[in-house]
């Protein structure tokens, strides 16, 4: 059987065992939230030996040639030594600059030890202690000089709770920074643009709605947020005070009536969703019913693991 190193450790693992389980078993506390090669929370470098990786697309080539991988993408085919991705050498520094409770919504913005470049809609591995997860960034590059996220502590978490804890000075790491399906793209600039969140999924498109603004953007923008009770509207009277943007503000228990009223202005109409995975499963299909070809439909999905 394979054997596997980490540091001083080393022990057998059966063939094909996936990396993630096998460092986890062993009681090395890999942080992940997706399983899916998405949130890149469980990256690991390799310093000898390389497993089979089922999504090697997920990280930069650059990144790779350095050895890094995902664990939870990869399976141990032979001797293997790793070295655990480790926030107080390999993250950047990040100070809590504000924190901000609308309700069980935090906004934490954190003012980075040097400036991190990056596109609205991206987003970024916040690390806590040793608890690590992905947030997608809600500022807005070259406008923001901090880094704002938006952290949904209606559910106790490993990420939530310590969260809640937070002041201003607390100091976190930044981890991988990733580039999901959501962005701004200048040729969108006479097309209609709607932006449908559910929860913080609001996050990411309340950067891309002030990008597209910044950028002029002449078509329609059509905002729709979903929350489970008024005070959910996090954004509210931010989204209304944009000239030149409609906004609707909707209840879960409203949904399929909002949902019944969706028609496109057009048919070159770009849809941004985000949120979770069934929340936004149910927004495609009825764009699809509404006429929205599936390639003018970008989604991102968040994990509710805290």
């Amino acid at each position: 059987m394979p054997e596997l190193c980490v540091g001083e450790r080393q022990w057998t693992v059966p063939s094909d065992s996936n990396l993630l389980d096998a460092l986890n078993e062993a009681g090395l506390n890999v942080p992940y939230s997706c399983r899916a090669g998405s949130c890149h929370a469980c990256l690991v470098r390799c310093l000898d030996g390389l497993p089979l990786d089922a999504k090697p697309e997920a990280l930069e080539a650059g990144k790779r040639e350095q050895g890094w991988r995902l664990a939870c993408q990869c399976a141990i085919s032979g001797d293997l030594r790793v070295a655990l991705f480790d926030p107080r050498q390999d993250g950047v520094p990040a100070k809590v600059s504000e924190l901000d409770w609308f309700a069980d919504v935090l906004r934490l913005r954190l003012l980075p030890e040097r400036p991190l470049r990056y596109q609205a809609g991206q987003h970024l591995v916040l690390w806590n202690g040793e608890i690590a997860r992905p947030y997608s960034l809600a500022s807005l590059p070259d406008e923001d000089v901090f880094l704002e996220f938006h952290i949904d502590c209606r559910r106790t978490g490993a990420f939530c709770d310590r969260a809640r804890q937070l002041k201003v000075g607390d100091e976190l790491r930044l981890g991988e920074l990733r580039g999901g399906a959501l962005h701004y793209d200048p040729d969108w600039q006479a097309r209609p643009l709607w932006l449908l969140a559910a929860g913080t999924g609001l996050a990411p498109l309340w950067g891309i709605l002030r990008e597209a603004l910044r950028q002029g953007h002449q078509g329609e923008i059509k905002v729709l947020h979903v929350a489970h009770a008024p005070v959910g509207h996090y954004l509210g009277e931010a989204l209304q005070s944009l000239p030149g943007v409609t906004v609707e503000l909707v209840l879960v228990d409203q949904l399929e009536d909002a949902l019944s009223g969706l028609r496109p202005s057009a048919r070159q109409t770009m849809v941004l969703l985000c949120g979770a995975p069934a929340t936004v499963e149910r927004l495609a299909r009825r764009l699809f019913i509404a006429g929205v070809p599936r390639n003018q439909v970008l989604a991102d999905v968040f994990s509710e693991h805290a």
